[in-house]
């Protein structure tokens, strides 16, 4: 099952950047013209079994601007043009590349920043057998995190506190039973912007 996955993933990615190149293109002019400083966003992040990779993505937000790794929807630090691509999910766009080379897959928990994935600790850490993944239960049930975090107090004490629990919670579900046919249906959800039923809540 998991050879079938890793097979899936690569094909499905190269077919994606060879059907989405000019939207790339197209998105990457767009950064170039009405934002100064690089197109992408390169930053290292946890992955499987704990090893650090560079996570592609398109820019949204200014350079310089020391933030929390925590991102709120409405700050300052991300553009006009960043605040779209990132309800569009079109920002994660890059992230094909990292798929088709293998330090990502197309489902799986989202690849964190030093100082969660690789502090979790016992039972937990199976999720660090995981590819991170584009979308997964996680992402799924936390679509609208940014929007979320922005009606709390302290969204860095919520995220740590609440949200980032809940998702360890969920991704050790998923690595403990796995489903090929639930990273489809997953996948089609995300495109789609649908709910599904997953370890009986809706995600």
């Amino acid at each position: 099952m998991k050879a079938l996955k890793y097979i899936f993933d690569r094909l499905t990615a190269l077919t994606g950047l060879l059907v989405l190149w000019p939207v790339l293109l197209a998105v990457a002019i767009q950064i170039r013209c009405r934002m100064s400083g690089p197109v992408f966003f390169i930053q290292k992040r946890v992955g499987r079994n704990g090893r650090l990779f560079d996570c592609h993505k398109f820019r949204t937000m200014t350079i310089g601007h020391g933030g929390s790794s925590v991102s709120v929807a409405g700050e300052s630090r991300i553009t006009p043009l960043g605040a779209k691509l990132r309800k569009y999910k079109l920002d994660e766009l890059p992230e094909l590349w990292d798929v088709f080379i293998g330090t990502m897959s197309f489902v799986g928990p989202r690849p964190d920043v030093p100082g969660y994935a690789d502090k979790l600790q016992g039972e937990d850490r199976i999720i660090l057998s995981l590819r991170p993944g584009i979308t997964g239960p996680a992402t799924l049930k936390y679509r609208n995190e940014e929007e979320l975090l922005a009606t709390v107090d302290d969204p860095q004490r919520y995220n740590d506190e609440v949200i980032y629990p809940d998702k360890v919670r969920i991704n050790r579900y998923y690595a403990e039973h796995y489903s090929f046919a639930k990273d489809i249906q997953m996948i089609l959800c995300t495109v789609l912007g649908k709910h599904m039923l997953y370890n009986n809540e809706m995600i």
